[in-house]
């Protein structure tokens, strides 16, 4: 997979989902336990900038960026930054494969671009649902996303970083179910399953 190509279709697809943040809806409650919809925002916000700083820079901050008074239009600003950035850092040609800073550690552009992109599109997912939209994870990217997510995720960060995974019926074969199930959130029923008697977890 093309770690950029990956990268522009969670931004996409987040975006999309912070368009339709309504003013005066930022105390919304959201799947992820810990934040309102301001905080989540915030924090999709900060992800996109140490994003920027890795590939802009070759170093990411240790220290969050201070919160914006309009996080969707913050989000918004530092994601275009971010595309511009990548864009530019593509048109170069590296003397050795990118890499980036992170505290006293290195790692992979690609990798750190590819982590990227998971976080920001079930963010993306996350919005959507404190809006009371439904706006599911394009297939194709879901399908993706997943094994970046099983390769990175650890039992670690369980509890911390990530809720425990929540099991899904073997019959949800849509890859989105899968990714955000394995990241702790509980997916909807695929409308197939509609209906009397049964029963819908979200």
């Amino acid at each position: 997979m093309n770690p950029g190509e990956l990268l522009e279709r969670s931004l996409a697809y987040a975006l999309g989902s912070v368009a339709v943040v309504a003013p005066g809806s930022l105390g919304r409650s959201t799947p992820c336990a810990r934040w309102d919809l301001g905080e989540l925002l915030g924090h999709l916000d900060d992800s996109v900038d140490a994003l920027y700083e890795g590939v802009a820079g070759g170093r990411v901050g240790l220290c969050p960026s201070p919160g914006a008074a309009d996080p969707v239009c913050a989000f918004r600003e530092r994601a275009c930054a971010l595309l511009g950035a990548w864009a530019v850092m593509s048109g170069e040609v590296p003397s050795a494969e990118p890499s980036v800073a992170v505290g006293d550690q290195s790692l992979d552009l690609g990798l750190l671009a590819s982590v990227g992109a998971v976080e920001i599109a079930v963010h993306g997912w996350d919005v959507a649902q404190a809006c009371g939209r439904s706006r599911p994870i394009p297939p194709a990217l879901a399908a993706e996303l997943l094994p970046v997510a099983r390769c990175f995720v650890a039992d670690a960060d369980r509890g911390v970083r990530f809720a425990e995974p929540v099991g899904v019926p073997a019959v949800w074969s849509r890859p989105e179910d899968r990714l955000l199930a394995f990241l702790g959130r509980r997916p909807r029923p695929p409308r197939f399953l509609s209906g009397p008697g049964l029963v819908c977890i979200s």
